[in-house]
């Protein structure tokens, strides 16, 4: 049975959260967007490879909100905007009362972010950095794509919306026509550019998922075979302990939470489509890794399997996916899921209705991010509290403080003004 004490907090929790959102018009800050800044855009003397990692660097890991003094703008951005669309599904699906115009506004913000492709496909809302590439402002790539089709698939399933399911249906053709490549004994995807040849797992694993869940949907088998040939190349690759490297490239050797999170959500989900059951013992040797490696007794969260700091939002949420997810590797899982829901709410939570993005041994990052920290919570939340209603058939008791409905936080004009 679900902790009441838990479900008693994660429900007021949860309206607190989606109405700071909405509040905030789905926008913010992130933690990549330092090149945003109209400072820097104005000064094209610090516009390389070197400078613009610095600027990224130190405007994350700063305890202070420099994007302010900075002019950097809040905005929407995509992969959170299909967070947020897959939470209202969960929350729709668990029974709570919402306006159903949000989720069509949520489709159509993802209408008007589409990336300019022949493809439906998106990418972030700022330029980024990496080692030796940069990634121009809505360029689009693997992961942005991958979870705003997930997103819409998600829709597609509660509306019975054409619309939706070829949307997700273009975005599969992307990935396969654009992204896909074999060299005779290596089959991945590029990421986070086509002119990449990157062999990263989480990126694979993802593609693959996505691809399985289109072939479910349409029958469409030519999408399974590139699916199933990355997936075997990135289980292969698998360590002898259960856990996954990021990539395969010599500066790409750490392994850490959330995308080992998403390997192992990714491989459920293949095996949820029914095509294949072939990963299951990756899966499970993934699963116990994990949880021995990134989950403490107290329920707090590791960002990388070998030390305690720092701890990160967005590995508590996707530790509360991963583990409600795949609940069938191990009967404690949803206990262990509610207690991590428990210390972030005790040591990472506002009171203003939004959680801090990363907590150390002797500070905490107190700046808030829509897209890492608050869309991910949300998702998590929903997830929690969809698994906690699908296993009981009463109702939860009534919180000790006034609740509004959803419907009260979120009618008001849908949360659509810009």
């Amino acid at each position: 049975m679900p902790c009441e004490t838990t479900l008693r907090n994660l429900e007021p929790a949860i309206y607190r959260l989606f109405a700071y959102c909405e509040a905030n018009h789905w926008a913010g800050y992130d933690p990549y967007d330092a090149l945003n800044s109209r400072i820097f855009e104005a000064l094209p003397f610090l516009n390389s490879r070197l400078p613009r990692l610095a600027l990224i660097q130190a405007f994350k890991r700063s305890p202070i909100n420099l994007r302010p003094i900075s002019l950097v703008p809040k905005t929407q951005n995509p992969k959170a905007i299909a967070l947020f669309l897959a939470s209202l599904i969960k929350l729709i699906r668990a029974g709570q009362e919402c306006d159903q115009r949000l989720l069509q506004y949520f489709v159509d913000r993802l209408v008007a972010m589409r990336s300019p492709s022949p493809y439906w496909c998106w990418g972030y809302s700022f330029p980024w950095q990496t080692r030796t590439k940069l990634v121009p402002r809505n360029t689009p790539n693997l992961v942005c794509t991958t979870f705003v089709a997930d997103a819409l698939l998600d829709a597609y399933e509660l509306s019975n919306d054409e619309r939706h399911l070829n949307m997700a249906v273009s975005a599969a053709r992307y990935l396969v026509n654009d992204l896909y490549w074999f060299d005779g004994s290596t089959a991945t995807f590029c990421y986070p550019l086509p002119s990449i040849r990157s062999r990263v797992h989480n990126a694979n694993f993802l593609a693959a998922a996505l691809l399985c869940r289109i072939a479910k949907h349409t029958g469409e088998m030519a999408f399974v075979k590139p699916a199933l040939e990355t997936a075997r190349y990135s289980a292969s690759r698998q360590l002898e302990d259960g856990s996954w490297y990021y990539g395969e490239e010599a500066s790409q050797r750490w392994i850490d939470n959330f995308h080992t999170g998403y390997n192992l959500c990714a491989l459920q989900t293949i095996a949820d489509c029914g095509i294949t059951e072939e990963f299951s013992a990756s899966a499970r040797r993934g699963f116990q890794f994990y949880r021995r490696h990134f989950i403490e007794p107290n329920g707090a969260v590791r960002y990388f399997h070998d030390r305690e700091y720092p701890v990160d939002i967005h590995c508590v949420a996707q530790s509360i996916i991963t583990l409600i997810n795949l609940k069938h590797l191990s009967e404690d899982s949803i206990a262990i899921a509610e207690s991590i829901f428990r210390w972030a709410m005790e040591n990472m939570w506002n009171g203003d209705g939004f959680f801090y993005y990363k907590k150390f041994r002797a500070h905490t990052i107190r700046t808030s991010y829509m897209r890492w920290s608050q869309a991910w919570m949300l998702l998590a939340m929903s997830v929690l509290l969809n698994d906690a209603r699908s296993r009981r058939d009463t109702p939860l008791e009534a919180p000790t403080s006034p609740v509004p409905t959803m419907g009260e936080i979120l009618v008001p004009g849908c949360g659509v003004s810009q």
